[in-house]
């Protein structure tokens, strides 16, 4: 919902920050430490270990920034990193509420429900979205109107769940473990609301 209107904040943040990365550090580099520390915050979350998580969380939010923007500036964007990237998202994505579940003292199947839930949320959104993304870029190919704002290398049909409310939900997922059940179950709901507006377009689009 609101990565449209942060996209320029976050462009002039790591442009500014791209000059000064070191030539023998290449995009897929960046790409690679920020899965690393995406998997090392997952890992220390079912360790219970909330503060270092989250730093590894951040870093991995900062370095998911940094690529992209170091790939335009030196003009080496490629459909293989941003391949690379939105795979690394999706499976820390996935990781994070497991691991906040298996640190949890309250853990049991109200808890792990609400997981199943949220985790079968985001299996059928990002059907949906990549449903939507080959239908946008079919009408391109085919030279028709496109009305979607490309925010990253696939064309995304913007919804109430993007990507800048994904990174707040599953900080507080890190920051506060004992609420996971209901962070859960708020952020399924709110998922599956940006499935139904993803389908009302994509219903009004095929028709």
């Amino acid at each position: 919902m609101l990565d449209i209107q942060l996209r320029p904040l976050k462009d002039r943040l790591f442009d500014s920050i791209t000059p000064v990365v070191p030539l023998s550090i290449t995009p897929l580099h960046i790409t690679l430490l920020a899965f690393v520390c995406g998997v090392q915050s997952c890992i220390c979350a079912a360790s219970s270990q909330a503060a270092l998580s989250l730093g590894l969380w951040v870093l991995n939010r900062a370095f998911d920034c940094l690529d992209g923007a170091v790939a335009r500036h030196r003009r080496q964007a490629s459909d293989l990193g941003g391949f690379l990237d939105l795979l690394g998202d999706f499976i820390v994505y996935s990781a994070i509420p497991i691991a906040c579940a298996l640190s949890s003292d309250n853990s049991g199947p109200s808890l792990w429900l609400s997981v199943a839930v949220l985790e079968a949320s985001f299996h059928v959104n990002n059907f949906v979205l990549f449903y939507v993304a080959a239908i946008v870029e079919k009408r391109k190919a085919l030279g028709g109107e496109n009305n979607v704002k490309e925010l990253t290398s696939l064309a995304m049909r913007p919804a109430l769940i993007e990507g800048a409310e994904s990174a707040v939900f599953f900080t507080a997922m890190l920051a506060w473990p004992q609420y996971l059940a209901q962070i859960s179950w708020c952020m399924a709901f709110l998922v599956c609301v940006g499935i139904i507006q993803r389908n009302v377009w994509l219903a009004k689009a095929l028709s």
